[in-house]
């Protein structure tokens, strides 16, 4: 099992930028895959940006070129950088992850564990 904590989030300007971190305890995230969400209010939550054990990543068009994941392996902390924020990317920020996984996971049935979330809000 892992233990999600995440953290970076805040308040910023449009065009700025955040770097939201999740950080926890349990096994090695080197071996899950790891992907970060969103939620705004009254909406679905979406995916943001999904990392598999092999460091294949995926984003959503929404983010590209805009958005980064990474991952320390020996911090065990999931990184999203993310640069020139706009106002609709506000939103509570979510990581998850998932073992025994094959492939990238984009849909967040597909994840067994959630963090309790960052608020980023973008003005």
């Amino acid at each position: 099992d892992v233990q999600l904590v995440e953290s970076g989030g805040g308040s910023v300007q449009a065009g700025g930028s955040l770097r939201l971190s999740c950080g926890g305890s349990g096994s090695s995230y080197s071996t899950y895959c790891m992907g970060w969400f969103r939620q705004a209010p009254g909406k679905e939550r979406e995916g943001v940006a999904h990392l598999d054990t092999d460091g294949t990543v995926s984003y959503a068009d929404s983010v590209k070129g805009r958005f980064t994941i990474s991952q320390d392996n020996a911090k065990n902390t999931l990184y999203l950088q993310m640069s020139s924020l706009k106002p609709e990317d506000t939103a509570m920020y979510y990581c998850a992850a998932v073992s025994l996984c094959f492939g990238v996971r984009t849909e967040d049935y597909e994840y067994d564990y959630w963090g309790q979330g960052t608020q980023v809000t973008v003005s």
